[in-house]
């Protein structure tokens, strides 16, 4: 039986390329989400996980919705 995972490279490309589409820079994002600079660096570049509350206020930040971002990632996934 094949167990799905959730490859943190994918997520942390997700969010950066819809970062940058947003015209935002890691500094900006990582404020507007009240997370750290440098978390945020580890999320995008997927050595850290997202929680699912790191996740909404990324999204937030970015003015999308959660559900978007996830479709999003899903589509990469496939």
């Amino acid at each position: 039986m094949h167990v799905p995972v959730l490859d943190p490279k994918i997520v942390g490309e997700v969010i950066s390329e819809l970062r940058r589409r947003k015209g935002l820079s890691q500094e900006v994002l990582s404020g507007l989400a009240d997370i750290g600079r440098t978390h945020l660096s580890a999320i995008e570049n997927g050595s850290r996980k997202p929680t699912l509350e790191t996740l909404y206020s990324i999204a937030c930040a970015m003015e999308m919705k959660l559900s978007d971002v996830v479709a999003e990632i899903e589509k990469k996934l496939v």
